[in-house]
C-alpha cells in the first residue's frame, strides 16, 4: 500500500438518477479494504435494515460501518427530524475524516441531503477543500450532488437510468439491490 505521504487523496462523486451510485462506491470500499486500507462507511439515508454490503463488510477487520439515517427520507413525515439527523451525521462524518484513522471514507447518500437543503453544498465543499487530509480518499454518493461539491471533486460520475426493473413492477431483489 502506498504510504500516506506519497498518496494523492481523491474526492469521488457518484450522482445521477440511475442505479449504481452506492454499489460503485462499495466496490471501491472493498477494493481499498482488500489492499489493507482502513475504511469508514457512513450511511446518511439507509436506516437500520441489513444489506448485503454491510454483511460482507463485517467480514473485514479494516472496515468500520455506520448506518445512521432515519430511512427513506423522501417519504418523510418529520422533515425537522431529518434535518437534525443529517446534521448530526455530518458532524460524525467530519470527526471520522479528521481523525486520521482512515484511508478511505464513504459518505453514502450525502448528496440527497444537499438536494433537500439540509446540508449546503458550499459547507461540504469548504470542508473538503480546507480540512480533508490530503492523503484521504473521500467518496460521496446520492442524487442531486451540489455544484460546489462537483467542482471540488477529482472524479464525478453521473449514473443515467435507461431502464429499471421497478418500472416493470419488479420489487428490489436481495443480492442485487440490497
Amino acid at each position: 500500500m502506498k504510504s500516506r505521504d506519497k498518496r494523492q487523496g481523491l474526492v469521488l462523486v457518484n450522482t445521477g438518477e440511475g442505479k449504481g451510485k452506492s454499489s460503485s462506491a462499495f466496490g471501491v470500499v472493498f477494493r481499498a479494504a482488500g489492499w489493507g486500507m482502513k475504511v469508514c462507511v457512513i450511511q446518511y439515508i439507509k436506516g437500520q435494515w441489513q444489506t448485503g454490503e454491510q454483511k460482507a463488510a463485517a467480514r473485514f477487520d479494516n472496515i468500520e460501518w455506520h448506518a445512521l439515517g432515519d430511512g427513506f427520507t423522501w417519504d418523510t413525515k418529520n422533515p425537522q427530524q431529518d434535518i437534525k439527523t443529517s446534521r448530526e451525521i455530518w458532524e460524525i462524518s467530519k470527526q471520522k475524516i479528521l481523525s486520521e484513522e482512515f484511508d478511505v471514507v464513504l459518505l453514502d447518500e450525502i448528496n440527497y441531503c444537499c438536494g433537500y437543503n439540509w446540508i449546503s453544498g458550499q459547507e461540504i465543499a469548504d470542508f473538503i477543500r480546507r480540512q480533508k487530509p490530503p492523503w484521504l480518499h473521500l467518496i460521496l454518493t446520492g442524487r442531486n450532488a451540489a455544484p460546489e461539491v462537483i467542482s471540488c471533486a477529482h472524479t464525478v460520475t453521473e449514473m443515467t437510468m435507461i431502464k429499471h426493473a421497478y418500472e416493470q413492477e419488479i420489487k428490489a431483489e436481495q443480492g442485487i439491490e440490497f
